[in-house]
């Protein structure tokens, strides 16, 4: 009999009880999905809108999803701002299942409009207004971009698409707000007229009333010090400064034959360039895969002999990631150029002044004791000094140098020396012996 009921146990009872095990933690969530909390995310939106705001966007997002509140408010009052940032905080409030509100608290102009239009409910204050979104530069294939993201979002929350448009594109016009060739612009009582708000509310517990949410909690998100530096690292005069920074360190890496430093350097700008981007939740893998490629690629053409192949591909990877981090647009090729050409006259100054300066004198060591000091060197070359020779392996600026049938280290001036060319020793400092290159024709006379 007791085997009968531990057989009737395994097959029964335990199998329902897994059923069980599996189904409520299931039930649970859902429940506390359909039961969201007694409290709302209030989300103030002021100012320019770039990266900064789009990060906090996100962060009180990702807190509404942890609390599951109820709703999400932002109350906005901005003249606009960047495009990429709109869109990405348009992409976070369309993808939203719980309820998405916008308290237009003064204005709602060009990216502002977006996203109050990406909200389920727009509120407007008295003295309020929504529109004039034309793009800047106001091009043909910027308006149409524009505008159609316009119409995607009204259409996505059940709005007037014309009226989206007609706020990007002056030549459609919307009577009788808007002429043909005046861009359109709506009143808080206009805005209410065409359908794209429900109501004009004065404050925060007249806007909770209408919506029914007297009892709830609010929970207020600003800007903090973090997300008003990924603002100002996400400004395009700030990433010119940071670009330059990368490519003149890679520069100086170059020039001090792999010392790490100038790595390092560039590590650390690029980390800030990136990272801004990564925290607002614009930034992309391409862009990142691009530079590690090029830094590596440059690596490779540094330490191995070569023609130059893996140097090129270097520089197209660097220059493909800059491209698409500071836009990917026309403007963006007029930022990398001044870039470069600000990393190439810094580079040049150090280069001439550094050297000089009591700074330098910290870090370089210029007491030479020589013989008059009772020193003398097992492996003295300043016999060398004129000689020419060959160079076996290419000039990185360091190589190897063919001179009276010894082969000897040494480094260029500077400058890349391809093997096979004629060099002349010009100076030697202890065991350093410098070469320059020399034209054929030269060493004849």
């Amino acid at each position: 009999m007791r085997v009968k009921r531990n057989g009737w146990l395994r097959n029964c009872f335990l199998p329902v009880l897994l059923f069980l095990i599996s189904v409520l933690p299931a039930a649970s969530a859902a429940a506390a999905g359909e039961n969201p909390s007694d409290s709302i995310v209030w989300v103030v939106v002021r100012g320019e809108i770039d990266q900064g705001q789009a990060a906090l966007v996100k962060r009180a997002i990702e807190q509404a999803d942890q609390k599951q509140a109820r709703a999400i408010v932002i109350e906005m009052d901005t003249f606009g701002g960047l495009v990429d940032a709109a869109v990405s905080i348009r992409d976070l409030l369309i993808a939203q299942q719980r309820p998405t509100v916008c308290y237009v608290r003064n204005r709602a102009w060009s990216a502002g409009a977006l996203i109050a239009m990406a909200s389920q409910h727009i509120f407007m204050a008295p003295g309020s207004s929504i529109g004039a979104a034309e793009p800047i530069p106001a091009t043909e294939k910027t308006i149409a971009a524009v505008k159609a993201e316009f119409a995607a979002t009204a259409a996505k929350t059940g709005r007037n698409q014309r009226v989206a448009e007609a706020m990007v594109d002056k030549t459609l016009g919307f009577e009788p707000y808007a002429k043909p060739g005046q861009i359109l612009a709506l009143t808080d009582e206009q805005a209410i007229s065409v359908g794209y708000a429900a109501a004009i509310v004065a404050d925060r517990g007249q806007l909770l009333g209408k919506m029914g949410w007297q009892d709830v909690s609010v929970d207020e998100f600003n800007l903090t010090l973090a997300e008003r530096g990924v603002a100002l690292l996400s400004d395009p005069a700030v990433k010119s400064i940071l670009l330059s920074l990368i490519v003149l360190a890679l520069m100086a890496e170059v020039k001090m034959a792999g010392s790490g430093v100038g790595i390092g350097i560039a590590f650390l700008g690029a980390a800030l360039l990136f990272g801004s981007e990564w925290i607002s939740g614009t930034g992309g893998w391409l862009e990142m895969l691009l530079f590690l490629a090029g830094v590596i690629l440059l690596g490779i053409e540094a330490i191995v002999p070569g023609f130059g192949f893996f140097g090129v591909s270097g520089i197209v990877c660097l220059t493909a990631s800059f491209f698409f981090i500071l836009g990917g647009n026309a403007q963006a090729v007029l930022w990398m150029a001044f870039s470069v050409g600000l990393a190439i006259i810094l580079f040049l100054v150090l280069m001439r002044y550094l050297p000089k300066s009591s700074l330098w004198d910290r870090f370089v060591l210029r007491e030479v004791e020589g013989q008059r000091e009772g020193f003398s060197s097992a492996n003295d070359h300043r016999h060398l000094i004129g000689k020419t020779g060959v160079v076996v392996s290419k000039l990185r600026p360091a190589g190897v140098v063919e001179l009276d049938n010894q082969k000897y280290d040494v480094v260029s001036e500077g400058e890349f020396v391809e093997a096979g060319t004629l060099v002349q020793v010009v100076s030697v400092e202890g065991v350093r012996i410098v070469v320059r290159a020399v034209r054929t024709e030269e060493w004849l006379k």
